[in-house]
């Protein structure tokens, strides 16, 4: 029986490091490993590294859900390697891979076992102080011959887009993947608009990362919807299980995962996402799916990121709330005006009761938006 060891990673460094380990892991060579954050003791902990593990598994990746307690998704060297070579496949061929994003998490790590499977070495950008978008442009011209990748979440994606020369390297590449949650509509047009060739990517660390791209799943995986629409994700790429099981287990029927995403899937096998279960707002009677309204949002020209979640209320039980990033060159909308917005697409039951114009909006894991921090902030607020 194997020990899981753990590896603690430092940004700017984290290629030098975990691409050797990563070989090692990939070719059986060595036992599992789990990349953390230096010093991360409470991980470490959580995670019970030095004790013993399944010989077959070769990482067990931290997950950034709501529950604050890590489970540890633990991953085959065949389930990592199998992702590697589907996305390279969908993608027109091994390459040169930019890492920008932290090499603990999932989007991360696959950037490296890409890179292994490729035999290549990524070109790595230091996040752990932020997204330095300039520089992308001398990253992006370090990059190997031949097909060239980078994987970002959206809203590093936003943030170059507001760059012209780092906008200009994004389009030098073959693909840029998004990943972390969907991207607003506005942000995927701009990026058209600059040529990136962006790939809208779904996924997460119990599927190996991404596995579904543009909706079209990657060869070896199977997608199915649920009796309660939720999206069950099967097939070569799927993890061994949790380090620490949960109740109820999603892997609990055998061969899939059940997620706490809903979502369609139409009759070509294309994967629609509507947002997550747990992020729904029951108001009036009705449930709202957050991501719909804010798709809705962020068509109008006045937002540029959106954020939609449910504050308590007397009457209703819970009332839409959106917090809203204003584009750059125009005035706060009102309610009135993304509620009649809202309302062009949506029932209006949807539509917010309550808007805030923020700066930026709070994000967890790798650019995912804590609606809890954004609940916990206006709830404050109104009670003061």
């Amino acid at each position: 029986m194997a020990v899981l060891r753990a590896l603690a990673v430092q940004g700017g460094s984290a290629a030098s490091l975990l691409l050797p380990a990563l070989r090692r892991v990939l070719d059986g060579a060595d036992s599992a490993v789990v990349p953390v954050p230096e010093r991360d003791s409470p991980v470490l902990r959580a995670l019970r590294v030095g004790e013993s593990i399944d010989d077959d598994v070769a990482l067990v990746v931290t997950t950034s859900g709501t529950t604050g307690s890590p489970k540890g998704a633990m991953l085959t060297a065949a389930a990592l390697t199998a992702s590697a070579v589907a996305t390279h496949d969908r993608l027109g061929g091994p390459g040169s891979w930019l890492l920008a994003l932290p090499p603990h998490h999932i989007a991360g790590l696959q950037v490296l076992v890409r890179s292994v499977v490729a035999g290549s070495t990524p070109v790595e950008l230091d996040v752990s102080g932020g997204f330095d978008v300039t520089e992308l442009p001398s990253a992006v011209a370090r990059l190997g011959p031949g097909r060239r990748y980078a994987s970002l979440v959206s809203a590093q994606l936003a943030k170059a887009l507001d760059d012209s020369a780092a906008a200009a390297a994004l389009a030098e590449l073959d693909a840029v993947l998004i990943g972390g949650g969907p991207a607003p509509r506005p942000v995927l047009r701009a990026a058209a608009s600059a040529g990136i060739a962006v790939v809208r990517t779904y996924g997460m660390s119990e599927t190996a990362g991404g596995c579904v791209y543009d909706g079209v799943p990657l060869a070896g995986v199977r997608l199915r919807v649920l009796p309660d629409a939720r999206i069950a994700i099967g097939g070569v790429t799927l993890a061994k299980g949790y380090r620490n099981p949960v109740d109820p287990d999603p892997f609990a029927d055998p061969g899939w995962f059940h997620t706490d995403d809903v979502g369609d899937l139409d009759d070509s096998g294309v994967l629609t996402v509507a947002g997550r279960a747990d992020d729904a707002i029951s108001t009036g009677g009705l449930t709202v799916l957050p991501q719909l309204v804010e798709t809705a949002l962020c068509s109008h020209p006045a937002v540029r990121e959106c954020a939609v979640f449910g504050l308590a209320d007397d009457r209703l039980g819970q009332r839409v709330v959106a917090a809203v990033v204003v584009a750059a060159g125009h005035l706060p909308p009102t309610l009135d005006a993304m509620r009649a917005h809202a309302a062009r697409t949506l029932d209006i039951t949807a539509a917010p009761r309550e808007l805030h114009c923020v700066t930026e909006l709070p994000l967890r894991g790798i650019g995912k938006v804590d609606r809890s921090a954004l609940q916990r902030r206006f709830t404050a607020s109104a009670e003061s």
